[in-house]
């Protein structure tokens, strides 16, 4: 799908892939519906995109997302894409992950994406048709100790993706997951940790670092093709 004029909601739109995403998601002429929890840099981003809206919401808490949504129609009379970004990491042992966290990973992560979903489709149904990107993690392709619920939830959001794409494909919905790796954004700061948990110098460790637009082009890139899965590298798909 060409983006030029369409209604695009992006989650978590303001840093890292969701921000890079949103510029340049504006810079292709696509009208922008900014969402996250922070009203005061949702505003400062929009002065400097064209045709942009700001929606303050968060993406763990189910009636804050359907009104989100809600407000993105009744402002824009339409929703073609949605980009379900928003997340956070969790940094856990088996035996030391706390139920109470699990569950605040599974609701920004998995349950928050999947009501978007519930909200979008039926107004991609009455249009004939929409996109929905979801972003996933490479951590959802391996085992990586302290990493359980986060991968986790990746996995549960690959399956819903894949599952929904087949459920919608006769509704001309296309529903598309991303898989990015290691990616220069606020990821680590802003992940749940649980005690003995030292990060400092983790992504030091990895040899290549995606930046936010490089992710951003391959979400741009599965909005354009509709392909059912995207990897940041060819040799993740091993």
């Amino acid at each position: 799908m060409d983006v030029k004029d369409k209604i695009v909601i992006v989650t978590g739109a303001s840093s890292g892939i969701g921000l890079a995403l949103s510029k340049m998601l504006s810079e292709n002429g696509a009208k922008v519906a900014l969402v996250s929890r922070s009203q005061e840099k949702l505003n400062n981003i929009s002065k400097n995109l064209k045709n942009s809206f700001v929606v303050v919401a968060d993406m763990s808490k189910e009636d804050e997302v359907r009104q989100m949504v809600k407000k993105v129609f009744d402002h824009y009379g339409s929703i073609d894409i949605l980009v379900n970004n928003a997340g956070v990491g969790y940094y856990a042992s088996i035996e030391d992950t706390k139920i109470e966290n699990l569950k605040k990973v599974f609701d920004l992560n998995v349950v928050g994406p999947l009501v978007a979903m519930q909200s979008v489709i039926p107004i991609m149904k009455k249009q004939g048709g929409g996109i929905i990107i979801n972003i996933s993690s490479g951590t959802a392709l391996m085992y990586i100790p302290n990493m359980s619920v986060y991968s986790s939830s990746k996995r549960a959001l690959g399956g819903i993706s894949l599952t929904a794409n087949e459920e919608l494909k006769n509704h001309n919905i296309k529903v598309s997951v991303v898989y990015p790796t290691i990616t220069n954004t606020n990821f680590l700061q802003n992940a749940i940790k649980e005690q003995h948990m030292n990060l400092s110098n983790r992504n030091s460790q990895i040899p290549e670092v995606d930046s936010a637009e490089y992710v951003a082009e391959k979400v741009l890139y599965a909005i354009k093709t509709s392909e059912s899965e995207i990897f940041a590298h060819d040799y993740m798909k091993r």
